[in-house]
């Protein structure tokens, strides 16, 4: 929904004084589809507000000074830090890379600020800017919340959950 709602969002405000100048309501308008939208809206003006006036209206390049505007938490500002600056400060997490990366037995908790701290103990930091990509990836094609396709995966050989794998196991 967000990828729907965007193009017109951005086109009704191209600059960030434009959502820091805006009407609220135009902002909850544009963003309605999406669910929250007041709280949304208010985070996003916020954040305009904030950016212009504490960053002299450039992002900021740390992850303490993202997560302290109104409306960003680890996972954006890591997103942020990684498209942006290509500044590799964590792990994005989102509910593929949880989901997966529990499945590959590199963490056994369900909070997003754990598992991202134990993936950047197991993950060399050269890898952090693509693991969510991947993970989302295998998680959206072969691994799905539904059901997973363990004998079209890549890694339905050596991942832990993988029913392919327990089958060979079974065979020895």
């Amino acid at each position: 929904m967000v990828n729907r709602t965007t193009p017109a969002l951005f086109a009704a405000f191209p600059e960030l004084e434009d959502y820091a100048s805006s009407p609220l309501s135009r902002i909850e308008e544009l963003i309605h589809s999406t669910g929250f939208y007041r709280n949304k809206a208010r985070n996003i003006q916020g954040f305009a507000r904030k950016v212009l006036q504490e960053h002299d209206g450039q992002i900021p390049e740390t992850l303490e000074e993202l997560t302290a505007l109104p409306g960003v938490g680890r996972k954006t500002a890591n997103v942020v830090l990684q498209e942006l600056y290509d500044i590799p400060s964590g792990v994005v997490v989102d509910t593929h890379v949880a989901r997966i990366s529990n499945l590959f037995e590199l963490t056994r908790s369900k909070n997003p600020v754990i598992i991202e701290r134990d993936l950047m103990t197991v993950l060399p930091q050269k890898y952090w800017i693509d693991w969510s990509l991947y993970m989302i990836f295998l998680g959206r094609s072969s691994c799905t919340a539904r059901k997973r396709h363990c004998e079209a995966c890549v890694l339905g050989d050596i991942c832990p959950s993988s029913s392919v794998r327990a089958r060979k196991s079974e065979q020895k």
